[in-house]
C-alpha cells in the first residue's frame, strides 16, 4: 500500500487495485444472470458497458474478463476461479479449538453476499439466548446481532483477497467468537485509529455492497450491507461492550491476518433465575 501510494504521487497514474484486475480463465458467460440484475439499469447503455463502470468488467486480449469484484460478487462459486474464497465457521461447546468439542461446522460459499448471510445465521444458529417472559416474552442473546452482522461483513469486504490459500475462519467457543480475516490494516489504519477512520481495502466491493444490497431485517439497523458512513467498528465495539461488559479484542496475528473476539454475555444467572419454579 506504501509503494502504490507513492507511485500514486510520483507518476500521477492511477494504480489497479487487486479487485480490479481481470480474471483471465473467466469470461463473462460464467457470470450468472440472475447475481447480475441488480446491477444492470434498462436506460443506462448495454450491459457490458455498465458492468466496466461499475469495475465487475474489464478488457483483457481483446475481450471482456470479469474482475476479481465480478467473480466475487457475480459468480455462484467464487472458488472455482479464486481458491479460498470461502468461510470456514466452527462451534465448540467449550472454551478451547479442540475437535471433539466441535458441535458444528459449515463452509460457507458462493458469492459474497450469500456468505454474509449464512455466516450470520450460523452465528444465530449455535449461539444461547435465554427467555424470560415478565410482562411478556423478553430474549437476552449472548451476542449483539447487528454486531455481529457488522464484523461478517467487515471481514468479507476488507480481507485481503490477494492472499492465496487464505480463508475467513469463524470460531464460536462457549465464552466468545472469534472471527479471523486474512490480512493485516492498510497501512494508513491502526488498531487505535480504526474506529475513527473508515479506509476501505477493497473500495469497489465497499462501493457495490453499500449502494446495491439491501438489508431486509429492520432489527440489524441497517439498510444495506455496508453502511457508507464508515461508523461498523464504532458501532461493534459499544453494543458489544454494552451487552457483555467486555470490550471485544482486535488483533494483528503474525502480520498475516486481523482477528476480532467478540466476548458472550454470561447467562448463567438468568439460566438460573428461568429454571427455577415459580
Amino acid at each position: 500500500d506504501a509503494l502504490a501510494r507513492l507511485f500514486q504521487q510520483r507518476s500521477q497514474a492511477r494504480i489497479i487495485r487487486f479487485e480490479e484486475q481481470a480474471v483471465p480463465r473467466c469470461h463473462f458467460d460464467d457470470l450468472d444472470a440472475l447475481l447480475l440484475r441488480r446491477f444492470i439499469k434498462p436506460d443506462q447503455g448495454d450491459v457490458l458497458t455498465q458492468l466496466g463502470r461499475l469495475h465487475l468488467l474489464e478488457q483483457s486480449d481483446g475481450e471482456p474478463h470479469p474482475t476479481v469484484a465480478g467473480v466475487l460478487l457475480c459468480t455462484p462459486q467464487p472458488a472455482r476461479w479464486l481458491p479460498s474464497v470461502e468461510i470456514l465457521a466452527v462451534a465448540y461447546a467449550g472454551t478451547r479449538n479442540h475437535p471433539n468439542e466441535q458441535i458444528d461446522a459449515q463452509d460457507i460459499q458462493g458469492p459474497l453476499d450469500r456468505q454474509i448471510l449464512d455466516a450470520f445465521h450460523f452465528v444465530r444458529r449455535n449461539m444461547q439466548t435465554v427467555a424470560r417472559k415478565p410482562l411478556g416474552r423478553v430474549d437476552y442473546p449472548q451476542y449483539h446481532l447487528g454486531a455481529v452482522f457488522e464484523a461478517i461483513v467487515n471481514a468479507v469486504a476488507h480481507r485481503d483477497y490477494s492472499m492465496h490459500a487464505q480463508r475467513i475462519r469463524l470460531f464460536m467457543f462457549r465464552d466468545r467468537l472469534e472471527i479471523h480475516s486474512p490480512g493485516v490494516l492498510p497501512n494508513t489504519l491502526s488498531l487505535d485509529s480504526m474506529s475513527r477512520l473508515s479506509v476501505p481495502r477493497n473500495e469497489i466491493l465497499a462501493s457495490l455492497l453499500s449502494r446495491y444490497y439491501p438489508v431486509d431485517d429492520p432489527s440489524l439497523g441497517k439498510g444495506y450491507l455496508m453502511d457508507r458512513r464508515g461508523f461498523g467498528v464504532e458501532m461493534i465495539l459499544r453494543e458489544s461492550e454494552a451487552l457483555s461488559g467486555k470490550r471485544p479484542l482486535y488483533e494483528v496475528i503474525s502480520d498475516l491476518e486481523l482477528c476480532l473476539t467478540l466476548y458472550a454475555q454470561d447467562l448463567s444467572a438468568l439460566t438460573e433465575a428461568v429454571s427455577k419454579p415459580a
